[in-house]
């Protein structure tokens, strides 16, 4: 009997009632990193800590390695560009906040089966490279185009389908410049890093990681809706495996705050003296630009407006917001949400679904304020 390649990929599943973590998940997790949210305080997240999700295995890319990046498919002019000539182009450097499609998941019941993130999968750089819509323009878009296909060197299996990693953004997206799609190679001021996708990646601001191709080497221009496994069988929100479900596109809107006082090793539970604290962390969203951030003390039954930072011309950033707080002895529980300018907000309840994807619950983060005899 002949092994095959779904001998060594297991299919999509949901865990059953109180199973633990698994060693599959575990993994993940030793591989794939989050933010510590009090590195929520950087503006530019250092690049050691931003979030960091990898499919596959890091494409090993010595300096000096030729990267020639090919533009074809539906286009007049085929284009194979490398390093040099597309840091000659036209240059642009974006503030980005960037969050993967799963942040959330592991706090799902059920708890869909994959990379176990709580709410931390998040960060925010400055990336700087070739506007997509320039190298488009120069190859010449045909005007039957439906899709733009984007090919990261990055190669395995998942669910049994064996796969470059490969994600499409609708030809007007590609092209447009709201947002402005870009072809990066330098990552706060500095080459990007090999597990943020050197030489080259895409940036897609606001919309969710799994769209932000990395160790870019091929641009497709297709006539036909892309129906590749990442585009049209995972990132899409389903309610059950024979659900077609709709794509996972935008980020939603998502407060975090950073947790205040000093935390317990093993809990993470935080611990804080009596009197004045000032409550702090981000908002975002990518489907429009926020409206307000508002903070519970209580657990989610009274909510205060929290004093919201100008964007500072950073539309697809991360802003701070801050809130006075006085802790009083005793347990408390603490929530952050975002609210954009088109209304989306967070909710209370988890939206769940089969992948785990957009759950966007609010946070919460249990306070343990000292009595004063012990806060001495």
């Amino acid at each position: 009997m002949g092994h095959r390649l779904a001998d060594a990929s297991t299919p999509a599943r949901l865990a059953a009632p109180d199973e633990g973590i698994g060693r599959d998940e575990l993994a993940l997790a030793t591989r794939n990193h989050g933010l510590p949210l009090e590195a929520l305080r950087y503006d530019v997240t250092p690049p050691g800590l931003h979030y960091l999700l990898t499919h596959y295995d890091i494409p090993y890319v010595p300096d000096d390695t030729p990267w020639p990046l090919g533009v074809g498919g539906r286009v007049r002019r085929p284009l194979q560009l490398d390093l040099a000539e597309l840091r000659a182009l036209p240059q642009v450097t974006t503030r980005v906040t960037m969050e993967c499609a799963g942040n959330g998941r592991a706090l799902l019941t059920p708890r869909p089966v994959s990379q176990p993130w709580l709410v931390e999968a998040v960060g925010t750089a400055e990336w700087t490279g070739v506007p997509l819509r320039l190298l488009l323009a120069e190859a010449g878009v045909e005007p039957d185009a439906v899709d733009v296909v984007f090919t990261g060197a990055d190669h395995g299996v998942e669910r049994g389908v064996e796969q470059d990693y490969q994600r499409s953004l609708p030809v007007e997206v590609a092209t447009g410049s709201e947002p402005e799609v870009l072809v990066a190679y330098a990552m706060n001021g500095a080459p990007l890093p090999p597990q943020h996708g050197r030489p080259l990646r895409l940036i897609v601001p606001g919309w969710y990681g799994m769209a932000h191709v990395k160790w870019l080497r091929e641009i497709t221009v297709t006539d036909a809706p892309f129906t590749g496994f990442q585009q049209a069988v995972a990132y899409r929100l389903r309610q059950d495996s024979t659900d077609e479900g709709r794509p996972v596109t935008r980020i939603e809107p998502r407060a975090l705050l950073i947790p205040p006082g000093f935390p317990d090793f093993m809990s993470r539970s935080r611990v804080v003296r009596p009197g004045p604290v000032t409550l702090e962390g981000r908002a975002w969203s990518g489907r429009a630009p926020l409206a307000r951030a508002e903070v519970s003390t209580d657990g989610g039954r009274s909510w205060r407006e929290a004093e919201l930072e100008p964007d500072g011309g950073h539309r697809w950033a991360w802003r701070h917001w801050h809130l006075d707080w006085t802790a009083t002895p005793g347990e408390h529980v603490l929530s952050a949400r975002a609210t954009d300018a088109e209304g989306h907000t967070q909710p209370l309840e988890q939206h769940w679904n089969r992948g785990g994807f957009t759950n966007n619950l609010v946070q919460r983060v249990r306070v343990l304020c000292l009595e004063p005899d012990e806060a001495d």
